[in-house]
C-alpha cells in the first residue's frame, strides 16, 4: 500500500531546502579581498563561531528525516522522527537568532536595522518549526492514509517555508559584513554541514 514512504520523501526533499536559510547566514558569498575591519571580523566571528554546532543540528535533523523514507518505517516511527526533527530545527534557529542579537549591530550603515530584521525572521523560523512539530504531534498513527494526508500538508508549508524568509539574513550578510563572515573558518563549516544534505549548495 502506498503510504508514508512518498510523502516523507517530499517533507526530505522540502527539508534540504530550508538548509539554505543557514547558508544565507554562513555567507556563500565570494571573498573579495577589500580593507579588514576589526570590529566587523570580530562581530562575523562571534556570529559564526555560534551558527556552526546550530548549522549542524539543522542537517542532522534533514538527515534524520530523510533516513525515514524507508518502506518498513512505520507511521510512529515517522511522527516520532520528525516531530524531533522539527524540535532540534526550531531550537537551532532559535539560538541562531540568539547569537546574533547577542553580537549587537555589526559595524556597517543600517548594521541595528539588518540585525533587528534578521533575528526577527530567525525566531519567525523557529516558531514555523515549533508549529510544525506540533502538527506532527497531532497526526493520526493508527490511520496510514490520514497519516499520509496530513504529512502532505506538512511537506507543502514546509516547502514555503523553504523558500521564503532569508531576505533579511541576506540583507544582514550583503558586502562588508559577508566578506567579513567569509574569512572565519566556522561560517565555512557551517555552510557545509548545512548544504549536505542539500541536493545543491
Amino acid at each position: 500500500m502506498e503510504g508514508t514512504k512518498p510523502v516523507n520523501k517530499k517533507l526530505a526533499a522540502a527539508l534540504s531546502g530550508g538548509a539554505v536559510l543557514v547558508l544565507a547566514l554562513s555567507a556563500c558569498t565570494s571573498n573579495k579581498s577589500g580593507a579588514t575591519d576589526d570590529k566587523l571580523n570580530s562581530w562575523a566571528k562571534q556570529v559564526c563561531d555560534a551558527v556552526q554546532p546550530q548549522a549542524k543540528k539543522i542537517a542532522d535533523a534533514s538527515t534524520a528525516i530523510q533516513k525515514e523514507t524507508s518502506d518498513n518505517s512505520t507511521p510512529e516511527q515517522v511522527q516520532k522522527t520528525d516531530s524531533l526533527a522539527f524540535q532540534n530545527m526550531s531550537d537551532a534557529y532559535k539560538s541562531i537568532g540568539a547569537a546574533v542579537e547577542k553580537a549587537g549591530a555589526p559595524n556597517v550603515s543600517d548594521g541595528a536595522t539588518k540585525q533587528k530584521n534578521a533575528v526577527t525572521e530567525l525566531n519567525g523560523i523557529s516558531t514555523s518549526y515549533a508549529d510544525l512539530k506540533k502538527q506532527v504531534d497531532g497526526l493520526d498513527t493508527k490511520d496510514q492514509g490520514k497519516f499520509a494526508d496530513g504529512l502532505k500538508g506538512i511537506a507543502t508549508q514546509l516547502d514555503k517555508l523553504s523558500k521564503s524568509g532569508n531576505d533579511a539574513l541576506r540583507q544582514l550578510e550583503a558586502g562588508d559584513v559577508g566578506k567579513a563572515m567569509t574569512r572565519q573558518e566556522s561560517c565555512k563549516s557551517a555552510s557545509a554541514s548545512a548544504s549536505a544534505p542539500a541536493t545543491s549548495g
